[in-house]
């Protein structure tokens, strides 16, 4: 019974954690081990940073406004793999720029937040 329990909530959690987000990920290769994903999540308005690495060290994910003021900076990970998610619902509408700062490579992709009728939208580009 303790069993069956367990494996049932490992497979809901499972579920979960698979159907946050809905959008074919913005991979960015770096090499054959090494990538860095932005993913658009399902339910919350915001994406999730995925880095994958060969090499540790430090992540750095910052989020600038239209006249490149930082909004937002955060350590992601200083290992090798990382996967956190970013809520975005109070920036204000607006275009944006998302930068991973991965070790021996760095992204950066805009983003906007809009308002369409009642619903805030965060499209990244």
């Amino acid at each position: 019974m303790k069993k069956s329990i367990t494996l049932a909530a490992l497979l809901l959690f499972g579920i979960g954690v698979s159907s946050t987000a809905f959008a074919k990920p913005k991979s960015h290769k770096i090499s054959a081990h090494e990538q860095v994903s932005l993913i658009p999540l399902r339910e919350y308005k915001g994406f999730a940073v995925m880095v994958d690495k060969r090499v540790p060290g430090k992540s750095l994910v910052m989020i600038y406004d239209k006249d490149n003021n930082v909004v937002f900076k955060d350590l992601l990970t200083k290992g090798t793999k990382a996967e956190k998610k970013y809520i975005l619902s109070d920036l204000d509408n607006g275009d944006y720029k998302v930068e991973v700062f991965s070790k021996g490579h760095d992204i950066k992709t805009q983003f906007y937040v809009y308002h369409a009728g009642q619903k805030k939208i965060i499209r990244l580009s």
